[in-house]
């Protein structure tokens, strides 16, 4: 089976991984990866460290760029790439504009589209933007569909597709375990690299960085992050911050060099995944994160107004916060004082995202469609 698989941002990467790994080992599938670029160093870091090597490479990274320059870029630059391999089915994954313009490109050539983490739904097509119109476009224009949960699959029922919808789990989880076991058979330990933290006391490890927070949000965000510093002296906060200027401006003028606070640059795959092991609390407004932090045992606070990964939510996982200051000086109280055991409930919840065996079963689900 002729398999392209199309890719532009870390997440993505990060996702398409494990699977990646699986064809590579198996002579069933004649695999090509194809990277447009879309985020160029973070993307760069997860193929290092899974020791994955692109075939084609679109390079469309540049100083802020925009939609536009992305979708056409990405657009022109897979026509030849279609044309001379001739792939059986495309791969994409989640809701990227390389996701939608990796389906609609296989479209175009009328290759079959397979869509990976299909059916995620917040229910407002501009929050997330521009992600929750990508993948209602995937969705409408996608053969083949891997859900990570029965409400996904719910939510594709609800926009009529229902033909080759599997229910599979979420590589995130897959990547995650074979990424601990790379870092374990490697010896790899990054405490040096982390010597100004005391893991004896909290850590919190805060990540944010979507286009709908951008403004007054990140401004709550940051405020936020201040306050409870300042009633939790204890607590440490790290925060890698993303490239994005729109982001950084931002907290770098609000938390430079705030004692107990620490802006560092955004961590490659290996160090995050270290670094969520270790931290105590994740603040977040990442997809994959919400994803991966259960299956370490970790309460998440999510950042966001809405989200598409409820069942982290109703599994209690998970808890959404938005990026209201009150709202999320409360719930970080809570969990750092194991407030009416918050803590230890949401730290021993199920993951409702999978238990390390989707890429295996979307391997068996191949096989049996050609």
């Amino acid at each position: 089976m002729k398999v392209l698989i199309i890719m532009g941002t870390r997440p993505e990467a990060i996702k398409f991984a494990p699977l990646i790994k699986m064809m590579e080992q198996d002579s069933y599938f004649e695999l090509r990866v194809c990277i447009t670029g879309q985020h160029r160093e973070m993307l760069q870091q997860v193929l290092d460290f899974f020791e994955i090597k692109a075939d084609y490479d679109l390079n469309l990274m540049k100083h802020n760029q925009t939609l536009f320059d992305v979708s056409a870029g990405a657009l022109t630059g897979l026509q030849p790439i279609l044309q001379e391999f001739k792939p059986e089915i495309v791969f994409v994954q989640g809701d990227t504009t390389t996701a939608f313009i990796g389906a609609l490109a296989a479209f175009y050539e009328k290759c079959a589209i397979a869509h990976l983490e299909a059916g995620l739904r917040s229910g407002d097509k501009f929050s997330p933007f521009p992600e929750e119109a990508n993948r209602k476009l995937v969705g409408a224009i996608a053969d083949y569909h891997f859900a990570p949960t029965s409400l996904s699959r719910s939510s594709l029922e609800k926009e009529n597709i229902s033909k080759n919808v599997f229910v599979v789990g979420n590589t995130v989880v897959d990547a995650l375990l074979l990424g601990l076991e790379n870092l374990k058979a490697r010896s790899i330990d990054f405490s040096n690299e982390f010597n100004y933290l005391d893991f004896s006391k909290p850590v919190v490890l805060v990540t944010a960085h979507r286009r709908e927070s951008f403004g007054k949000p990140f401004e709550n965000i940051c405020d936020a992050i201040l306050i409870i510093k300042q009633q939790h002296p204890e607590a440490q906060f790290v925060y890698p911050v993303h490239f994005n200027p729109n982001v950084r401006e931002v907290v770098n003028r609000k938390l430079a060099e705030q004692p107990g606070i620490y802006l560092i640059e955004p961590l490659d795959y290996a160090r995050l995944i270290w670094l969520m092991e270790k931290s105590n609390v994740i603040l977040t407004d990442s997809g994959g994160i919400q994803e991966e932090a259960p299956a370490l045992g970790k309460p998440v606070l999510v950042m966001r107004e809405v989200t598409e990964r409820t069942e982290g939510v109703e599994a209690g996982t998970a808890k959404l916060v938005g990026t209201d200051i009150d709202v999320i000086v409360a719930n970080l109280h809570a969990l750092l004082t194991n407030e009416n055991g918050m803590y230890d409930q949401m730290a021993k919840a199920v993951n409702p995202y999978g238990d390390g065996t989707t890429s295996s079963q979307i391997i068996s689900i191949l096989k049996s469609i050609k």
